[in-house]
């Protein structure tokens, strides 16, 4: 959080002044500010590690953790350090005058005790921790309580109602001034499901504003964000993005930048680590950045199987229930669909590898993934039924029409070229050097998939950030193999990444052979 100074930027002069020193550490979306032990304003403030500090100058202010250290090399006596993104965010030079002192304590501190003895917080209780959390001022520990009081706790419907209010109220709200404007979502967990490359242009094809900001990988191999990379920047000022989205009626950008619901952002980088996603926060946390960014009409994809996030379809009806409240108490309209998430969509795990796929699709190519083909036209066609002007069960046609006959190709073509494109053929895809084959060790049927074991192969090949990384699946549930067939081939940019990746696949392949009359069938919608 910055804030401006009323003195016009001047240092305030009654903390001892330091020298700024850049410390080239990514803190993953944390300021953290580095003293030195045997600093005066160290010992004369009583500052501890781990404390939250403000650091000033030029008339701006950011709220960081202190790390207090030892060696000189790191920062002297008369520097303060500043972490990667501390320091941009600060936005000064190196070597320019800093006052540090004690952060205020947060104001929401004592409902967020409440909160973790269990007690229901009321609306006030949750605008307020939201807004300290959004503002940084809450440390790691903090946080991590909160996350774990309410996923432990649990909140009744209510309270997520509240949460999302809070979350989409704090930071920057859009209003595109027209009705309807549209959006897409899956609550993730399964590998290759680059849907949204598909429906944003065939949407917008159509003519419905379909303004898409999407989040790059945290835990997984691929986000839409690092998928998009791959053909386009995504990294794009506010103000271009909306250019783009009012001239093409879409995009397909990271949402990092543009401020919406700012305090998930802060949540999810607690949560994915400690691997929490319980429902109420998850709903929260999509319900809020889709209200903030402007949406009035959401269709959500909840995937259902054995691993995926969501695993049986009486738990897949209770979340629905769940969105379902909370987006009529945030006037958002609402299609849940249940899919099936027994296995990966499409053949590529990996950016790379997804942006072939989803190109191929749009192309109508005779090797694009028919599963991938599919999943996005039903779903196109439940968002075109968005229109007032596309009568119910119309949707799939007029979407199957748009991709076949080449509209959605071409408008793809123009949000990427808006974007600003990037080299890329879907024939030659620049996919990593180093690659190992895992076979099918015995003639069988493929009867299950393991999309936890299978994305974290991909990872452990080093996608996403190699964006060529990851695997390439040559086989479906149902598909009948022979001893020896390649099951998939892996990618990845370094040996050593390819030996972690080959060590893994031999511990456990994620591919389980068995007899047909073994494959668990889900009474999904599609």
């Amino acid at each position: 959080m910055i804030t401006d100074r009323p003195n016009g930027g001047a240092v305030d002069d009654t903390l001892t002044p330091l020298a700024l020193k850049r410390v080239g550490i990514d803190t993953y979306r944390e300021n953290v500010a580095y003293l030195h032990r045997d600093c005066d304003l160290y010992r004369a403030e009583g500052f501890q590690a781990l404390a939250k500090v403000e650091v000033c100058a030029n008339g701006q202010c950011i709220l960081a953790s202190l790390n207090v250290v030892d060696d000189p090399a790191i920062v002297d006596c008369e520097q303060l350090g500043l972490s990667e993104d501390a320091f941009h965010a600060l936005g000064v030079e190196e070597g320019h005058p800093v006052s540090v002192s004690q952060a205020e304590p947060p104001v929401s501190i004592p409902a967020l005790h409440r909160k973790i003895a269990g007690e229901r917080l009321t609306r006030e209780d949750f605008h307020a921790i939201v807004r300290d959390i959004a503002e940084l001022r809450y440390s790691k520990i903090e946080l991590t309580a909160f996350v774990v009081a309410c996923d432990r706790g649990e909140l009744d419907r209510e309270e997520v109602f509240y949460l999302s209010d809070a979350m989409s109220g704090v930071g920057r709200r859009l209003d595109w001034h027209e009705h309807p404007v549209v959006d897409k979502h899956c609550i993730g967990g399964i590998p290759g499901n680059r849907t949204s490359l598909l429906v944003v242009p065939i949407v917008a094809a159509h003519g419905l504003l379909c303004p898409k900001t999407s989040s790059r990988a945290i835990t997984s191999p691929a986000g839409t964000a690092d998928t998009m990379e791959v053909l386009a920047n995504v990294d794009l000022p506010f103000d271009t993005l909306g250019e783009i989205v009012r001239t093409h009626r879409g995009c397909l950008a990271w949402g990092g930048t543009s401020q919406l619901s700012p305090a998930d952002d802060v949540l999810i980088a607690v949560e994915r680590p400690l691997f929490i996603d319980s429902p109420g926060q998850m709903v929260a946390s999509i319900v809020s950045k889709k209200v903030a960014a402007g949406s009035t009409h959401l269709l959500l994809d909840i995937p259902v199987g054995p691993h995926a996030k969501v695993r049986s379809m009486p738990e897949a009806r209770q979340l629905r229930k769940l969105f379902e409240y909370v987006a009529k108490c945030m006037g958002l309209t609402l299609d849940v669909v249940i899919t099936d998430g027994r296995q990966p969509i499409g053949c590529g795990i990996g950016p790379v590898l997804e942006a072939r796929d989803a190109m191929r699709v749009l192309a109508n190519h005779p090797e694009a993934p028919m599963d991938l083909r599919h999943k996005a036209l039903r779903l196109a066609g439940r968002m075109l039924e968005f229109d007032p002007d596309v009568r119910g069960g119309d949707g799939f046609a007029i979407a199957r029409d748009i991709l076949d006959s080449g509209r959605a190709l071409e408008k793809m073509r123009a949000i990427i070229a808006a974007q600003g494109e990037k080299p890329f053929d879907p024939e030659a895809p620049p996919l990593a050097p180093q690659h190992f084959e895992v076979v099918a060790p015995r003639a069988g049927v493929v009867i299950a998939l393991d999309n936890l074991k299978l994305a974290r192969i991909a990872r452990l090949a080093g996608a996403p950030k190699a964006a060529g990384a990851g695997v390439d699946m040559r086989v479906r549930i149902g598909d009948s193999v022979e001893a020896g067939q390649p099951l998939y081939r892996v990618h990845a940019a370094y040996r050593n990444e390819m030996t972690f990746a080959h060590q893994a696949s031999e511990r456990d392949s994620g591919v389980t052979l068995g007899s047909r009359e073994s494959i668990q069938c889900l009474n999904v919608e599609f």
